[in-house]
This record gives C-alpha cells, structure tokens and sequence, in this order.
C-alpha cells in the first residue's frame, strides 16, 4: 500500500504545483498591470515570500510543502495520509465567492483569468482520476 500512496501523492504534488503556477503567472500579470512591473525572478520571489499581494497563494505552497515531507519522511506514506492530504486539495481548489484566504482570492482569480479556468478544470480532472486510481488500487 506504501507504493500506492506514494503514487497517488506524486501525481497529487505534480497537480498541485502545476495549477500553483498557473495562480502565480496569473497574479504576476495582475500585479504587472495594478502594481507595477515585475523586473525580474528575484524581485518575484521576494514578492511571492513577502508581499500581502500574493499572500494568499501561500495556502497552496503550505499544501505542496506537507507533500514533500510526506513523501520524505522516514515512514512511508500511508493510504491515510494520501487521502487526507487529497482531501485537504479537493477543499482548497473548491472556490468560495464569500470565503476568506485562499478559497476566496481563488473564487476572484477564476473570475478575471481564463487561465486560471482552464487549470482549475484541468486539476479538478486530474484530482478525480487520482481519486478512482486509489478506489481502484484499495479494491
């Protein structure tokens, strides 16, 4: 079971940061055009690690962050950590008009960016089929 979670919180971790940068180039463009531009990759990460801009984008990096020391630890990863941790990615990709944080500026962003659409649509996809693989493999 080890190497089935393992599976399902690589693909996870690869969902995640792939829909993380499509947020990032989103906000990036955002902050370009009400802000001022963004010179170079270091002045965005210093922005990215410290600016309330991009604040709430945090949330995300938190989430990536527990999957690479799930995967790092020295246990392996159990079929409870993976779908605790697929169920904490299912909450925080579900928009919400009136939320706070994260779910809130999400909601926002999928409202100005079609980008952003595009790559929730994409992550729901794909968190779907991580989430049938591992009915598929506990079966």
């Amino acid at each position: 079971m080890a190497d089935a979670a393992r599976s399902l919180l690589t693909g996870l971790r690869h969902v995640l940061l792939t829909h993380h940068k499509a947020l990032l180039d989103s906000e990036r463009a955002r902050y370009d055009h009400d802000v001022e531009r963004i010179k170079s990759s270091g002045q965005l990460l210093n922005l990215v690690l410290h600016d309330p801009f991009f604040a709430w984008l945090h949330e995300l990096s938190e989430l990536i962050v527990l999957i690479d020391e799930t995967l790092d630890a020295d246990e392996p990863a159990t079929a409870a950590d993976a779908a605790r941790l697929l169920a904490q990615a299912r909450t925080l990709l579900t928009p919400a008009e009136s939320g706070d944080g994260f779910r809130g500026q999400y909601f926002e962003a999928l409202q100005r960016d079609p980008d952003v659409v595009i790559a929730h649509g994409a992550a729901m996809k794909t968190l779907a089929g991580i989430e049938a693989d591992g009915r598929d493999r506990a079966q």
